[in-house]
């Protein structure tokens, strides 16, 4: 799926500024025509879960859980609304890669980026993480569920329908849903404010997105519970 921008204002119910373009992929973000020229310090896009799950396992890492994600992104600091603060802007510059204007047509990119920006343009938190406001959503390995105390292997078992702000998904038995967090370049306040710590939205594991991603994490012991990006 890739986002679309619409030339005017649309019904924000409709979601049809997403698009599906085959040839779409990791190595060609917005279709076939489009390649990673410049775009090698960006963050990778449309992995689905088995592809960031695999690319872990291969860098001798793994993804992490939804509480372990939050944790790290709010960098030692809490109840704060940003994994910097309160308020969105700090002394009047730009913390993250989001979204300015009207969603989904007005992009003013008062921030600098259009889409995606390169790893580390923004002013990392306490913990000396970057983007983990903004930029791309980030897989993590917890069901979505709308009771964070309900468990992850059985929310797996019980897949959510809950809306997102991605495309309506279709009703399928391989429609299970994993939480991701983060936000993107895509949140904007009229629409999907979403860049925060807190924030979290279910997104199926078999469809991969031009506005989402991954982290992993290095566990101190394998097998454990201590984790850090």
């Amino acid at each position: 799926m890739v986002f679309v921008k619409p030339r005017k204002r649309v019904d924000l119910s409709a979601c049809t500024w997403w698009q599906f373009i085959l040839g779409a992929n990791w190595r060609h973000p917005l279709g076939p025509d489009s390649s990673l020229h410049g775009l090698e310090n960006h963050p990778v896009v449309h992995a689905a879960y088995r592809d960031a799950e695999a690319y872990a396992k291969w860098a001798g890492k793994e993804l992490p859980s939804e509480a372990e994600w939050e944790f790290a992104a709010r960098g030692g600091l809490d109840r704060v609304s940003y994994a910097w603060g309160d308020e969105l802007y700090k002394s009047g510059h730009h913390m993250a890669n989001t979204w300015q204007g009207e969603f989904p047509w007005q992009n003013l990119r008062s921030d600098g980026y259009e889409r995606t920006s390169p790893v580390g343009s923004f002013p990392p938190n306490g913990y000396g993480l970057v983007d983990v406001c903004g930029n791309v959503w980030e897989w993590t390995t917890s069901g979505f569920t709308l009771d964070h105390g309900q468990s992850a292997s059985r929310a797996a078992r019980e897949p959510s329908r809950a809306p997102c702000c991605g495309p309506p998904a279709a009703a399928r038995p391989s429609d299970v849903r994993l939480v991701i967090k983060g936000g993107s370049h895509l949140c904007a306040p009229n629409y999907c404010l979403r860049y925060r710590p807190a924030a979290r939205q279910p997104q199926a594991i078999d469809t991969s997105m031009a506005h989402l991603g991954f982290r992993c994490v290095v566990r101190d012991h394998p097998g454990g519970d201590d984790a850090s990006s």
